[in-house]
């Protein structure tokens, strides 16, 4: 898997449609920042098929500092959730060929997958 940054999709996006780059990447930029704005204004942004951006609210929580065990307050929080859409999924595991070349598919559980940990095995 490799990193795609802006400046790759300014590049592929600009020859696409045949735009300078210049332009394209003041396009992709007003995007985004119009993303962030809808976002930060508490507004849920949906594009069909591609998914779905919606700011969520994390409650205050105490938590605890692991090297001195103090408990710590934690202030409430937004956070950005995002749901993939119906064409973005399909896409996906379209392009996830299963193990072993066969029919059925034998995918492993999604912590083996990315290498992280079971919590509920630890």
């Amino acid at each position: 898997m490799r990193t795609v940054t802006k400046r790759d999709l300014v590049q592929a996006i600009a020859e696409e449609t045949n735009v300078q780059q210049q332009k394209a990447k003041e396009v992709i930029q007003c995007f985004l920042d119009r993303i962030i704005d809808e976002l930060a204004n508490g507004n849920r942004l949906e594009f069909r098929d591609f998914g779905v951006f919606e700011p969520k609210a994390k409650a205050p929580r105490v938590a605890r500092n692991p090297r001195t065990g103090d408990k710590i307050s934690v202030p409430e929080k937004i956070t950005v959730k995002f749901k993939a859409g119906r064409m973005m999924k399909e896409k996906l595991q379209k392009d996830d060929p299963p193990a072993g070349g066969t029919g059925t598919s034998s995918a492993s559980p999604p912590a083996a997958r990315t290498g992280g940990t079971d919590p509920a095995s630890a």
